[in-house]
């Protein structure tokens, strides 16, 4: 099993985390991972993404040229990256944000209003654990309990979010049958 997942959009919209969200479950699981970064210079507002490359066994490169995953927040980034994913892979797209449809019909697309459901939880700075939440029911990459306790851990230091992040997470999750194409 190897996982290639691009997740791309604003700096501020949690997209680095989300990212390192999955690296975690990943390693809390005993699988294999790689987190790779890149943003611009502006803290808040600029570009950022990151590759992910999940496996059952060692990895030879980071870098990802043809992903099985895309997770889209934002338009420019859908359109920078949109082409690449594989035929059979999947896209999901924070359709909060996002207003087009995807014209590939090769690939299974996912229009997720993150930004709501987010909101729903308690606050829209939730929105890429509802991804997350999102991305684990549709792939069943990972178990519900190890990404309940990444969370977790990630999180001990400011406890006062978890639950808040933890209801992000259940709404992502829940939300998946309702928003799949």
């Amino acid at each position: 099993m190897t996982e290639n997942i691009i997740i791309a959009g604003f700096g501020g919209q949690g997209v680095l985390s989300l990212g390192q969200f999955l690296a975690y479950a990943a390693m809390y699981e005993n699988k294999e991972a790689t987190w790779l970064p890149s943003y611009g210079p502006e803290m808040r507002g600029g570009t950022a993404n990151c590759s992910l490359v999940i496996s059952d066994k060692p990895i030879a490169s980071p870098v990802i040229e043809t992903p099985d995953t895309l997770i889209a927040l934002n338009k420019p980034s859908l359109d920078k990256f949109i082409d690449n994913v594989k035929t059979g892979g999947a896209v999901i797209v924070n359709s909060s944000i996002i207003k087009d449809k995807i014209e590939r019909d090769d690939i299974k697309v996912i229009y997720l209003p993150a930004n709501d459901v987010a909101a729903a939880a308690g606050s829209v700075k939730t929105a890429n654990v509802v991804v997350l939440g999102a991305y684990i029911a549709a792939t069943k990459l990972f178990s519900k309990e190890s990404v309940r306790a990444t969370i977790e851990k990630i999180f001990k230091k400011k406890s006062n979010v978890i639950p808040m992040n933890l209801a992000a997470f259940e709404l992502g999750y829940a939300a998946i049958d309702k928003e799949c194409k």
